[in-house]
């Protein structure tokens, strides 16, 4: 990117939108202050308080995350992978692992799970490197499957029943404790800052345009040239890491994961998420993971007053998919050819 494109770019729009992320946080916490002013004297605002409003805003920050980790091998590979939580999964338990039962500082911990997270990505990409379409997807499912059911049933490799791993320390900094929710907020804007910018230099890069060709026509890129093996094995490894990057923040997030935090559900809603926002499309990643991560919770804060109907979200996320396939097939954002 040159000075004149950065110079095109810095609009009153974009300024004002980036003053906006970087003090979130603190217009949350006014509007509470300001709440809290009126019910004084009796008035009150039926609006959710800022902290749960920054917890959300981190789970789909986290989500955004994810789900440009998984645009590399959907949309910029053309490969449809159903099991993208078992990366999620590995990160996840390679920090909390190690800073519970070796006391792992998080600072060591998380490059370690990203290693360990690429490692197993390409582990999963060496058999699967001449499979496409359907074939492909099985064996992502199964590869993820095999993960999560190995901690959960698994007891002397994890130390606890369904896969716990209680009591993961929180990320210090500084001697700093991060335990609040603004600094979640700012911890996960700067590691998905960081992942778009990797991802987006790899993009425009020769790499990108590799992962383009093998997209558009596999055969005719290895006719041209291209080291087809290497390319996708790239792809599975990056991929992969961007995923094991997302459980490594869950795991001192949440203070406590299990076997159930990474269900087959999870792959589905972070691919739901590259889809609505269209496949290749970095932006279109993150604006799919805002609308459905924040329609999730907020639909499971709904539904939790009517029992009977606590999974019917994944219904609803259905028929908008329905929706987009009729009238958008190609996401929200895509670039016309």
């Amino acid at each position: 990117m040159n000075i004149e494109t950065m110079r095109d770019q810095l609009t009153t729009k974009n300024i004002i939108f980036g003053l906006l992320i970087c003090f979130f946080p603190l217009l949350m916490y006014g509007i509470d202050y300001i709440t809290l002013l009126l019910s004084y004297r009796n008035i009150y605002l039926p609006t959710p308080s800022g902290e749960y409003i920054l917890y959300i805003v981190v789970q789909v920050g986290l989500y955004a995350l994810l789900a440009v980790g998984l645009n590399i091998v959907c949309g910029f590979t053309g490969l449809l992978d159903l099991g993208y939580a078992g990366f999620y999964l590995v990160g996840g338990y390679t920090a909390g692992l190690l800073m519970v039962r070796l006391g792992f500082s998080y600072w060591i911990a998380l490059p370690l799970a990203v290693l360990n997270g690429a490692l197993w990505g390409l582990l999963r990409g060496a058999p699967t490197l001449r499979l496409t379409g359907d074939y492909f997807a099985i064996v992502t499912f199964g590869f993820a499957e095999f993960l999560r059911i190995a901690v959960k049933n698994e007891i002397w490799l994890i130390g606890d029943i369904n896969g716990f791993v209680k009591n993961i320390p929180r990320v210090n900094i500084f001697g700093i404790e991060l335990y609040q929710n603004w600094h979640h907020y700012y911890h996960i804007l700067i590691l998905l800052a960081l992942v778009i910018f990797v991802t987006y230099r790899l993009q425009h890069s020769r790499v990108g345009r590799a992962w383009v060709a093998i997209r558009e026509d596999e055969q005719a890129a290895a006719s041209m040239g291209i080291n087809v093996s290497r390319y996708k094995s790239l792809a599975f490894a990056v991929s992969a890491a961007i995923g094991a990057l997302g459980g490594a923040f869950l795991a001192p997030f949440w203070s406590s994961i299990s076997a159930r935090s990474f269900e087959f559900w999870e792959s589905i809603l972070i691919l739901c998420m590259v889809i609505l926002g269209g496949k290749g499309s970095i932006k279109g990643s993150i604006i799919g993971a805002i609308i459905i991560g924040s329609l999730s919770e907020i639909l499971r804060e709904i539904l939790s007053n009517f029992p009977q109907f606590a999974d019917a979200r994944y219904l609803i996320f259905g028929v908008i998919l329905i929706l987009l396939m009729r009238f958008r097939p190609d996401g929200l954002i895509f670039k016309r050819t």
